[in-house]
């Protein structure tokens, strides 16, 4: 990602136009979401070193393309698109209200941003991955496989590679989790799991617990499958459970969603006696629990896993290697009942047919062979390192942690809109995750989240300190 660079007033194009343009392409690229307030005109002007002539030149434009509306007495905002309403869902209450349907603030961060300048990042830096370890894999797919045209040049088997399975049992066994190999099927990475399991078992205008605050792409894909949110505040110990107790008995939802372990973004993991808890309302609400353990590799094996305890009866569990190998191998991957894990295969074979083989047997080879354990025990070696430095330059800024830090994520209290902060942020090319971003509700405030390896240049926390204290 490149630094942006300021206004010129030899360019060829207006100043206004210049700006118009710049907040366009935000606009569209969605790294200023629908909804969101842009800077007043007075603050706009100072910030950039123009005229509030200039400033409301340039919105004027931006109003006549239709990408931003003005509200009396409250300023500027994008323009929100609405997606219409499925005629079966019904209307929305208090409780149960409507995530963004556009997520790709984060989705776009994590494929156009540069490491370097993205603290807000989801993944791990690319240098910090084992490049050597996955060429390997791929090589012994190739040259030691029994029968390598069948992995090569024909379809996978349904459920995924046999060997794999039978790898991710035996993984799954350390974490306490029961999976045979039949219980076991493999996604295009965890987000294809999740989706799957979405399509499958719920139906639209289903209520489905969630975290709050979660995951965003979680949030917009449930609500594009017309599913009704619950949001469920989640603290150090994991979710609310008063409310969850509340929100069951008003709604009859059907699934809760959750990362039980290193939460995305608090960082936290769910107490043992919290997720004893979960699980007994579950029981006595006839729900599903969907566990998504995206960074199972990047946590201890005895944390609590809500799978665990409840020996896959009512819990479904998904994972995938993206945070930990490679987000360039998607592979994923489902442990549920046998019942479920056949209606998933039917669906994976009407959606996708089947996952590739050889990706599949890559992550098999790395599993069986131990080297994938022995790179995570770098990573997290690294990443506790890495922490530590981030934690220390965070509080030197002025700025505290809501949650304990934990993980590859913190969530951070920094005293200022975050949502106006990010503008100010890319403007100076560093890409952040404001709260707005995790909130189902859309709630603005003064909370992001940052990733422990990508947050450790100090210009970023001088700028960030500045930008308060303004």
């Amino acid at each position: 990602m490149s630094t942006s660079t300021a206004l010129s007033r030899s360019a060829s194009l207006p100043l206004a136009q210049q700006l118009a343009l710049r907040f366009s392409e935000r606009i569209q690229q969605r790294l200023i979401l629908p909804g969101a307030r842009l800077p007043s005109v007075r603050e706009c002007a100072r910030h950039h070193g123009v005229s509030p002539y200039t400033v409301v030149a340039a919105y004027d434009q931006l109003l006549a393309a239709g990408l931003l509306e003005a509200r009396k007495q409250r300023g500027f905002f994008v323009r929100e698109v609405h997606a219409p309403r499925a005629k079966s869902a019904p209307a929305q209450t208090a409780t149960t209200t409507p995530a963004p349907i556009d997520a790709s603030a984060l989705i776009r961060g994590m494929f156009q941003a540069d490491a370097r300048h993205a603290p807000g990042l989801g993944t791990l830096p690319g240098d910090w991955l084992d490049l050597p370890m996955l060429q390997s894999a791929m090589r012994r797919v190739v040259s030691q496989s029994e029968e390598p045209d069948q992995l090569a040049l024909q379809y996978g088997e349904p459920g995924g590679d046999p060997r794999l399975r039978s790898a991710l049992s035996r993984r799954l066994e350390d974490l306490g989790v029961h999976a045979a190999p039949e219980q076991i099927i493999s996604t295009v990475g965890a987000t294809h799991a999740l989706d799957l399991i979405t399509r499958c078992l719920l139906t639209p205008g289903d209520a489905v617990l969630v975290d709050d605050p979660g995951w965003a792409i979680e949030y917009a894909r449930l609500s594009q499958a017309g599913m009704r949110l619950l949001p469920v505040p989640r603290g150090p110990q994991g979710p609310d459970l008063e409310v969850m107790a509340r929100l069951i008995a008003e709604h009859r939802p059907r699934m809760y969603v959750t990362v039980s372990v290193l939460h995305n973004p608090t960082g936290n993991s769910l107490s043992l006696a919290s997720a004893h808890q979960i699980l007994k309302l579950v029981e006595a609400a006839d729900m599903l629990v969907v566990e998504d353990d995206t960074y199972a590799f990047l946590a201890p094996n005895h944390v609590p896993r809500l799978s665990a305890l409840d020996g896959l009866k009512r819990t479904i569990y998904v994972s995938g290697f993206s945070k930990i190998l490679t987000p360039a191998w998607r592979v994923g991957f489902v442990a549920a009942s046998a019942k479920i894990v056949h209606q998933l295969t039917e669906l994976k074979l009407l959606s996708t047919l089947t996952t590739s083989p050889m990706m599949d047997r890559a992550v098999a080879i790395c599993l069986e062979q131990g080297q994938l354990r022995r790179h995570a025990e770098r990573v997290i070696s690294r990443l506790d390192a890495a922490r530590q430095r981030a934690v220390r330059l965070a509080e030197e800024a002025g700025c505290q942690f809501v949650t304990p830090p934990q993980g590859l994520f913190g969530w951070l209290e920094v005293g200022v809109d975050t949502e106006r902060l990010a503008q100010r942020m890319l403007d100076a090319g560093w890409l952040i995750a404001p709260g707005l971003l995790f909130s189902p509700t859309r709630r603005a405030g003064t909370l992001m989240r940052i990733n422990f390896a990508t947050s450790q240049d100090a210009r970023f926390w001088r700028l960030l300190a500045e930008l308060r204290k303004a």
